[in-house]
């Protein structure tokens, strides 16, 4: 479904990611694991197309079709969806709008079913906001009920690197499983070798470099047993 090849991201004269090589198979979980500051979250934008993360040289392939130069908004249309390190915040914005936006026929039923999908009573949050009222657990999980309602066919999971517990997090790893399950492809970005073992295969990345790919226990082994800290972050 999704082939990067020789991809190289500079950024303010600085290599964020240089010569990366994936593929990514329909149906799938696909792990991108490492260490923080390895460059995890720049690929995940840099394959949504967010601005600024266009690749220096390479090429992004989706369905047979490259995408290296086409804008967010088409890479949404063509199926494509990220959610973010840190949810955004929509101030005086109800759940039920916010989840709203992703659904075609604009069914409510939808809208309740993706929120108890992610194990949130639908009579609880529906008129909440998403603002700061909800932790970091709660954001997450509707940011993932979001998700479903768009039901795409590239899913890419930044995960969070704080605020949010371990309940709300085995629940979004569930959550991501169900999604696998329901038929659209998902990329997982995590630093947590807990978290990648959901994962079908997964791949290391450290200080921009594409370390090891494999089944995932090859890596999430490597990673454990074998990874170092990169000097640069030491």
């Amino acid at each position: 479904m999704l082939e990067i090849q020789d991809l190289t991201l500079i950024r303010n004269g600085r290599i964020i990611l240089q010569n990366i090589n994936l593929a990514v198979k329909a149906g799938e979980i696909y792990a991108i694991l490492g260490p923080n500051g390895a460059g995890k979250s720049s690929l995940a934008y840099a394959i949504m197309g967010c601005s600024d993360y266009k690749p220096s040289s390479g090429k992004i392939i989706f369905n047979g079709e490259e995408i290296t130069d086409l804008p967010i908004w088409q890479r949404a249309k063509l199926g494509i969806t990220l959610t973010w390190q840190e949810p955004a915040r929509f101030e005086g914005i109800p759940v039920k709008n916010y989840l709203l936006i992703g659904v075609k026929e604009k069914n409510h039923m939808e809208v309740k079913d993706a929120l108890q999908s992610v194990l949130l009573d639908p009579k609880e949050y529906l008129e909440r906001n998403v603002d700061k009222t909800l932790s970091g657990g709660e954001r997450k999980r509707i940011e993932l009920a979001a998700v479903y309602t768009m039901e795409p066919r590239l899913a890419i999971f930044d995960e969070p690197d704080s605020g949010i517990d371990l309940l709300a997090l085995d629940r979004v790893m569930e959550s991501i499983v169900d999604l696998r399950d329901s038929g659209a492809t998902v990329i997982l970005i995590t630093h947590q070798a807990g978290v990648a073992k959901i994962a079908d295969r997964a791949a290391l990345i450290g200080a921009g470099h594409l370390i090891k790919k494999g089944t995932t226990q090859e890596i999430v082994d490597y990673f454990e047993k074998k990874c170092l800290v990169c000097p640069e972050f030491r």
